[in-house]
This record gives C-alpha cells, structure tokens and sequence, in this order.
C-alpha cells in the first residue's frame, strides 16, 4: 500500500492500514512532515516502544538516521522504520517519486493531499504507470471527483483488456510452438482480471460532516449518509430500575461503563472491559448494567424538502420587514372598521361604502358638506389613516430597495434568535458541516474571521446568518448570540482557536453544548476530561476529522465500498456494501448465522440487479432497492450484495487479510 498526502490524514491513514490491516505502507510525504507524530492505531500500540528501542540502538550503532535506514535519491529521501512501513520525502509527488515508491508494485494508492490539483495529477501518473492499481482520491470537488472517477475507471478498463488480448496472443503463439501449454496462458489473463483496479473518490468533509452535525444537535443522532441513503443510530441512556431498553432495530454499541462519569474519558480500544463494545450479541446487552447504548433506531431519507419560493406570502416577507407587515395590516383593519361603520351610519350598500371610504382615504372625495354629522365624522377618520399610510408606503419602498441592493450581502443574526447553533469557521469541514445543518432544518450563525472563506458563498446563498470578525476577540460570539445559543461547533482549523472558544463560551453559559475540532488526540483527550469535570451537566465532545475519514479511506483501499463511519467515543464503526460472493463467513449462511458478534452485523440487502448497483441513485435507496427488515432464517446467496456494520479488525477478516507477522517476531 502507498500513500501520500500532505496533513494529518496520510499519517492516520498509514497507521490504519499498518496497524489494523497488517499491510505493507509505503509513506510519501513532504520533508516537513517529519516533525509530525505519526498517530499509533491498532495492534502498533504494543510494538511502539519496540520500534522506538530498535531506532535509538540503529542510531547508537550508526546504522543510519531515522529508524532502520534513510537515503536520498533523485530528490527523493527514504527513511525506513523497524515496522512494516517505509517512509519517503520528497517536495513534489513527479514520476520518479511515484516510481521510487514501488506503484508499478503496489496493490492500492491513496492520495490524500489537500489540493484537488495534485491528487488529479498524482493519480493520473499512477494509472499510466500501473493500470492495474486500486486508487482512493481525496477530492472536496464532488461533480469533478465523478468525473475523474469515471475517467481513471474507464483508462483501466480499456489496458487490462488490451494486456488480457496480448495475455492470450502470447498464450496461442506459445501453443502453437510447443512452448507454454494453455493453462499457463490462462493463469496470465486470470490474473490480469484478477486485479481490482477501481478507483474511489471520497471526501474527508463528507465523511465527517453527518456525525459532527449529529453531535451538536439534540434529539439528532449520528448518522451516515451517502447518495441519498442515511443510516442513523441515537445514543440511548442505561435504562432505571425495572425498565427495558428498546433496542430499536438493532443495538450497534454497549458505550463504555465511565460515560456516565463526568471524570471520565471517552473508551477506546485500548479501555479493555470497561471500554465500548461494538455489535455486542442479545446476552452481552441483556447482561449489560449501567451502561448506555447506540441503536439503530430508524433508516430512512432526509433529504432536504426544497421549497418552490414562489406565491404572495413568501415573496412579500422576503421584501418587507415584520414591523412593516404588521403595519399593513393594521391599516387594513382600520380601512375595514371604517366600512362596516359606514354601512351602520349611512345605511349605504357595503360595496358603496366600501367605496366612499377609499376615496375620503386618499383624499379625492367631496367634501361631506351638508351630510349628517356621522358621515363627516367617517370622512375625518378616513383622511388620518389616509395620513398614516403615507410614511408606511414610503418605508416600504425604502425597505424593498434596501432589499434588492442586500441581497448579495450577508444577512445578520436577527434579534429573537435563540435555539441555534454557532458554527466556527466555515472552510472545508466547516462548510460541509452547514450544509448538513441546513438540510437538517437546524438554525445556524457562522462565525468566520477570513471574508473570503469558501464557505461563505454557500451561507449567502442559503440566508444563514454570518458574524465576520476573529472569534477570539471580545464581542464576537455575543453578536452571534451565543448566550442563546443551543451548541456551539468550533472547526476552525487552530486547536487553540476552538480552545480559546469554547472556553469563553462556557464562562457565559456553562450549560452550552460544545464539539471541538482537535488534530492532537492526547490533547484532545486532556481537553475533553477537563471540560467535563468542570462542566458535568453540559455535553462536551472532541472529534478530529482524520480519526473519522481515516477508516474510511483505509476501507477503500482494501477495495471495499464503504458508506460511512459512525464515531463510538473514540473508536469506530464502518458501515460498507459487500458482495456475498467469495465470502464464506457470509455465503450459504442464515442473517443470524451470518451475525459475529464484535466484528461484523448483516443490516440490509441490496435487491436491485448487479449491473443497476454501482450507479444506484438516491431513489433507489429510498425505494424498494435495499430491505432492512431482513428475518434472521434467510439465507444469503453468492449473488446477494449486503450493507453491513463492521468493526475495523472485522471489515479486515472479512476481507481475508491476515496480519503480517513482523520480521525477526
């Protein structure tokens, strides 16, 4: 396995693949990424201190600098390290890069740089290098990340035909001399088809914006969503004495015994019993006391109801203000009142007095000269309403030019806003996470320091109120309301910054519901414990959004589809389509037979046709595509494709990848 990239992702993504998987990475990375830590996941935990010993008595012995070796080739530096993962600097990822990183050898390349540019460019190198190679890209750009996918797809399609053709000329021509029998030919093009060289586009955004969304929302739990499907699970609390808990669909997790402790820290894999239990059986939850769980409580689509904005109602709010409605409409009762008593005075036909009235409004009436007392009386009130309609009329124009000449502009928190959520920084994550709000139907007031941040065009566009201004100074998070605010997102990309904002807003309401983003996961952890001992009653969590992405990425490169993640304090569960066929943990078994308790749940079956899969829209997860209520007696067929949850090391077994035993071990 190859990755590159540029941030925090390439690394976490390496230690997944190193540490869950087993595999062989290769990680290219630029030279100033050596300072920092690579993250420790997985089985890696155990052997840390071994590899830290073994690189100190390399340097000791002189044996090279950093691990088991380093060089420097054509531009390129090779640190190796004592694990199973080779470590290259180079400043441009060019084709002696590539080349040098053993792609023309490597089973799946991952480019997770943060330019869209360079992951494009990177991953058209490698498919001319390797057409057989499995490709992840990290794209932002959804619509052009199609288009490259299909592009690279079809690039690799169209050599391995022409290398299974030259297989089997080569094959015939060997037969026809006697050479090289037929079978022989035949293993060649087997194993030309026998490479998955699909190529994936994910979007650590996406992947993390549903389950930072579902954290900072009551009521809303985390959540999964991908071309329309959502698969959403809500924590539910231990149940009280002599109360059942509802298991929902399907219960996903036992959360870990300290959840309920405001002292203690989120479980991990490392929490032994006491930690989270993914996919527990129905004795570990009927034997689990005390502890909360994560349910599948309902699938279905939440797509966003897009109104047609047309019709009298919206467009007149649109231009005026509520003050001046309410002023319209107390003239109009007035002109109303001003009829009937007319009516009741000169006994005249309503319409005919309707009439008169309008006319003695807008002064261009007769006098009532000579006409009973009360009809002059009429006429008198009718002339000071027609005065009160002037200033209203002329504040309506003002207000609808105001209007027109805003609305590019960004609008401002209104003044009874409460209930929302104030979200901090709106770049890539940030702005991700407001869509996702908005089709949630959730208010929301961004705070964003830079006045040209992406995310900006898209909180125009929506109407979502923007406060600009640094968040750190005094007065910004009151003008975004904070005091009424329901939780507070902080995802600017500085730790200090959503530090230093979270810590201020919870001097003005202790209560605040908070989720920071944090790259650091031992800071986070101190952070998080903090928080909530000094704040028990209020909800604190810290998410990083490469600890969300990661499993995902890694899933792809093993070259499965994976839907989702849904973060379970500080472990996850994958959530991924995987054919039947080929699996016989799967295949010829019963759902319940099928069922691993701790490593993988059957939760759906995709009923539409194997060539409709890969281009299954939206509609088709909500129609009669995917059957969630699937009865435990039936049998999963070769042909059968199924949406799974799955642990990590699980999605791995299945995948028939065992662990590498390390050398010398």
């Amino acid at each position: 396995m190859v990755v590159a990239g540029d941030d925090a992702l390439a690394h976490r993504l390496a230690a997944e693949l190193r540490g869950v998987y087993g595999e062989q990475v290769t990680l290219v990375v630029p030279p100033a990424q050596r300072s920092v830590r690579p993250p420790i996941v997985g089985r890696t935990r155990a052997t840390a201190l071994f590899d830290r010993v073994s690189a100190a008595v390399n340097r000791a012995s002189g044996n090279g600098g950093g691990g088991g070796g380093s060089g420097e080739s054509g531009g390129v530096r090779t640190v190796e390290t004592p694990g199973s993962e080779r470590v290259l600097e180079a400043v441009d990822l060019t084709d002696d890069v590539l080349a040098h990183a053993g792609v023309e050898r490597a089973a799946a390349l991952a480019l997770v740089y943060d330019d869209d540019e360079t992951n494009i460019r990177a991953a058209l190198t490698a498919r001319r290098l390797n057409p057989r190679i499995r490709l992840v890209l990290r794209l932002y750009n959804r619509r052009l990340g199609q288009h490259i996918e299909a592009l690279l797809d079809q690039a690799s399609a169209l050599a391995t035909a022409a290398a299974a053709a030259d297989s089997t000329l080569d094959g015939g021509a060997s037969n026809t001399a006697g050479g090289a029998s037929g079978p022989g030919a035949s293993r060649a093009s087997g194993r030309v088809e026998a490479f998955d060289a699909s190529t994936t586009v994910l979007s650590d955004a996406d992947t993390a914006a549903p389950a930072l969304a579902a954290t900072a929302v009551a009521g809303t739990s985390k959540v999964v969503q991908t071309d329309g499907l959502m698969l959403r699970a809500v924590e539910r609390p231990p149940p009280g004495p002599g109360e059942v808990a509802d298991p929902g669909l399907c219960t996903l997790a036992l959360l870990s015994a300290t959840t309920n402790d405001p002292a203690g820290a989120d479980g991990s894999e490392g929490s032994g019993a006491q930690g989270p239990q993914l996919l527990p059986d129905e004795r570990a939850v009927a034997a689990a006391t005390g502890r909360g769980t994560v349910v599948l409580e309902n699938v279905s689509y939440s797509g966003p109801e897009l109104s047609s904005g047309r019709g009298v109602v919206p467009w007149f709010g649109s231009l005026l203000s509520r003050r001046l409605r309410w002023s319209f409409a107390g003239l109009v009762a007035c002109v109303v009142g001003l009829a009937v008593a007319s009516v009741l005075v000169t006994g005249e036909p309503a319409l005919q007095a309707t009439y008169l009235t309008l006319l003695d409004l807008f002064a261009i009436n007769d006098p009532a000269i000579g006409k009973p007392l009360g009809r002059q009386i009429l006429q008198l009130c009718s002339g000071m309403v027609g005065l009160l309609l002037l200033p209203v009329l002329l504040a309506a124009v003002l207000e609808a030019l105001g209007t027109f000449r805003s609305g590019s502009a960004l609008r401002k928190p209104p003044r009874g806003l409460s209930g929302h959520v104030v979200l901090l920084g709106v770049g890539k994550i940030g702005t991700r996470v407001l869509a996702r709000l908005r089709e949630l139907r959730i208010p929301v007031v961004c705070v964003e320091a830079d006045p040209e941040a992406r995310g900006l065009a898209l909180a125009r566009r929506l109407r979502v109120p923007v406060v600009l201004g640094d968040v750190t100074q005094e007065g910004v998070l009151e003008a975004a309301k904070i005091n009424r605010a329901h939780a507070l997102l902080a995802l600017t990309s500085a730790d200090t910054t959503n530090l230093e904002a979270v810590l201020y807003a919870r001097t003005v309401r202790p209560d605040l519901r908070v989720v920071l983003r944090l790259y650091d996961d031992d800071f986070a952890t101190a952070v998080y414990r903090t928080l909530r001992s000094a704040h028990p009653d209020a909800l604190t969590r810290s998410r990083s959004v490469s600890h969300l992405a990661a499993p995902a990425f890694a899933g792809a490169m093993m070259g499965r589809q994976i839907l989702g993640a849904i973060p379970v304090e500080r472990r996850v569960l994958l959530f991924a389509a995987v054919d039947v066929g080929g699996h016989p943990q799967l295949e010829g078994r019963t759902v319940g037979e099928a069922f691993r308790a701790g490593a993988w749940r059957v939760l759906a079956l995709d009923t539409a046709a194997p060539g409709e899969r890969r281009a299954a829209s939206a509609s088709a997860a909500r129609g009669p595509g995917l059957v969630w209520d699937l009865p435990p007696t039936y049998v999963l067929r070769s042909e059968d494709r199924v949406v799974l949850a799955a642990t990590r090391r699980g999605l791995a077994e299945l995948l028939g990848r065992r662990p590498r035993q390390r050398a010398g071990a």
